[in-house]
């Protein structure tokens, strides 16, 4: 369809210019941010604008990651084809579609059961069948597929939540925006020897990370 097309042309130029072009390298992320389509994780008003380098609203006051730093985020998770994949706030699910391309499970939490409707339409409907949404609190994790090889935190938390340490495997991952409502760092911490090592990626600005082990409402 001539709509599809230019949406393909779009999102190739999203990649090109916003992520490869701003040093995202990891071939295996380039080629799932060309592959999935973020028009259709948006709402109708805004498609046209769903490949601008920008967040953009989802509806009950989500919003869905600007395409660079869902770059970022999914690359620093050096993520493998047999990992299990734990995401904390599903959102309209294209983080989650990003990562299910990528790796061979991922169960995604979403607080709220309205989102978490649409991301499972969403998914369901780019056919991605390895991403199971579980609506619930988040910051307590997901111990009942623990231990996970890679996880994300799609939210601005206060500190990285210790259950999700816990649920960390050994060699693991975790990639969380921490710091204030207002501001965060972008933070990588690796379990190795059941000891947690951080790293530091720069600033950016998330929702916050509602729960038992994140901000109040």
């Amino acid at each position: 369809m001539p709509g599809e097309d230019r949406f393909e042309q779009e999102r190739q130029r999203m990649v090109d210019l916003q992520i490869a072009a701003r040093g995202v390298k990891d071939s295996r992320v380039l080629a799932a941010m060309r592959s999935v389509r973020r028009h259709l994780f948006v709402p109708l008003s805004f498609r046209d604008s769903a490949y601008n380098d920008s967040p953009l609203p989802i509806g009950s006051g989500q919003t869905i990651s600007q395409p660079y730093i869902v770059a970022v985020m999914t690359e620093l998770l050096r993520l493998q084809p047999g990992d299990r994949v734990l995401e904390i706030g599903c959102g309209s699910g294209y983080q989650a579609a990003i990562l299910g391309t990528l790796a061979r499970e991922v169960i995604s939490i979403e607080r709220l059961p309205e989102i978490a409707r649409m991301a499972r339409e969403n998914l369901s409907r780019e056919g991605i069948g390895n991403v199971t949404v579980v609506v619930g609190d988040g910051t307590l994790g997901y111990p009942e597929r623990a231990p996970y090889d890679a996880i994300l935190v799609t939210a601005a938390a206060p500190r990285v939540p210790p259950p999700l340490l816990e649920q960390l495997a050994e060699g693991g991952r975790l990639v969380a925006p921490v710091g204030s409502r207002d501001l965060q760092e972008l933070v990588r911490c690796t379990k190795r020897d059941n000891t947690i090592d951080r790293e530091h990626f720069g600033g950016v600005v998330f929702v916050p990370l509602l729960g038992q082990q994140g901000w109040p409402e």
